[in-house]
């Protein structure tokens, strides 16, 4: 399994200097290419590398490597989308190759600049332990809130597949980021008043609309970003380790257009459309992989209106949003709760090996603590 790794690097004054001027140069060389390209509708990278190569290296002052780099990537950039003429950041990512970078150690790599090679630190941190000989394919050098990073593609061995002797389901919501089968929830007070907190701060800075308050608002998406990020990866190393500990695989639903499925308030869009569940779910997917725990991928339509007991469909079964109560049996319980449950029956019925042992119905502990 490939995953992307971030390694910062850690440049002096010099170095930063430098390699600005690398990413201007290299930019500029994309546009330039970028206009030829579209002028001529040549697309194709070896003719457009005869037609250009020499006036890059001239123009752009760049290695016949970093120039080969320039058409490729503004070759890649029509292969998408040939309906625009594609225009390129002053700081846009780099790619780099094998020829023009290479790691001297743990703690130094070597990159090609435009003005030749220059050996920068850089710290890997938990990722020390990785060999880079699992490197694949090429690297991105890029430019976040004035630090850089190596973008690293590395092999990572996956562990064999387990035989899950149980499900455990898991389902992602609003008030709740994230409650799985077992009753366990991932959310918490932080997360609310995180929220509110930014909500707040964001509509105050906008009314302000001041370049100061621009940059706050800049700076706090940022912090924004890793908050929901890092709290993803918490949450999704929880469930992946208890799903090892248990023998079991996890199953989570489609959230294929899961923001036009849900109907929010006005009040709350902000809330619903904040929260990375997409990723969330990625994250338990590639951790998951990395285990060899199974993935199972449900269809969500109902699971929060289904009863587990006696599987009556209904929009009265949700008297209010986070409460559940059966019209038919009576089984009560909170929504999130009941939705994971669902979940997890709907992967059991797909699962032949298992799918005689582990449906929820009342008279189970998990289902009685429910009434």
């Amino acid at each position: 399994m490939l995953k992307t790794l971030q390694i910062k690097l850690l440049p002096d004054d010099n170095q930063k200097a430098l390699l600005l001027g690398t990413f201007k140069k290299f930019n500029e060389a994309c546009n330039f290419v970028s206009r030829i390209a579209w002028d001529n509708k040549i697309y194709n990278k070896i003719s457009l590398q005869k037609l250009v190569y020499y006036d890059i290296r001239n123009k752009f002052g760049l290695s016949a490597q970093l120039t080969i780099r320039v058409i490729a990537k503004v070759v890649d950039t029509y292969l998408t989308d040939r309906s625009v003429f594609h225009e390129f950041r002053e700081y846009g990512s780099i790619v780099y190759d094998q020829r023009i970078m290479s790691f001297k150690s743990m703690y130094e790599v070597s990159l090609n600049t435009i003005k030749g090679r220059i050996r920068i630190p850089i710290t890997i941190g938990k990722y020390g332990e990785i060999p880079f000989n699992r490197m694949r394919g090429q690297c991105d050098l890029v430019r976040k809130h004035k630090i850089f990073y190596l973008m690293v593609s590395v092999d990572i061995k996956e562990q064999p597949v387990i035989e899950p002797k149980n499900v455990i389901g898991v389902d992602m919501g609003i008030v709740n980021i994230s409650v799985d089968s077992t009753g366990k929830y991932y959310s918490g007070d932080r997360i609310s008043e995180v929220r509110e907190h930014n909500s707040d701060l964001r509509s105050r800075l906008q009314s302000v609309n001041t370049k100061s308050a621009k940059r706050h608002l800049k700076k706090l998406s940022g912090k924004e970003h890793r908050f929901a990020t890092n709290t993803n990866h918490i949450i999704s190393k929880e469930i992946v380790n208890k799903a090892r500990g248990t023998s079991s695989a996890i199953a989570i639903e489609d959230l294929s257009g899961i923001r036009m499925r849900e109907t929010v308030k006005k009040g709350n869009k902000y809330i619903h459309n904040s929260w990375a569940f997409y990723q969330l779910r990625l994250f338990i997917e590639y951790k998951a992989r990395e285990a060899g725990i199974p993935i199972i991928v449900i269809d969500p339509h109902n699971t929060s209106r289904e009863c587990p007991n006696c599987h009556t469909i209904s929009k009265k079964n949700r008297p209010e949003r986070s409460a559940f109560k059966c019209i038919s049996c009576g089984l009560e319980g909170e929504a999130d709760y009941i939705a994971s449950l669902n979940i997890r029956n709907r992967a059991v019925a797909n699962q032949p090996i298992v799918a005689g042992d582990f449906f929820v119905h009342c008279d189970t502990p998990v289902a009685s603590s429910l009434l």
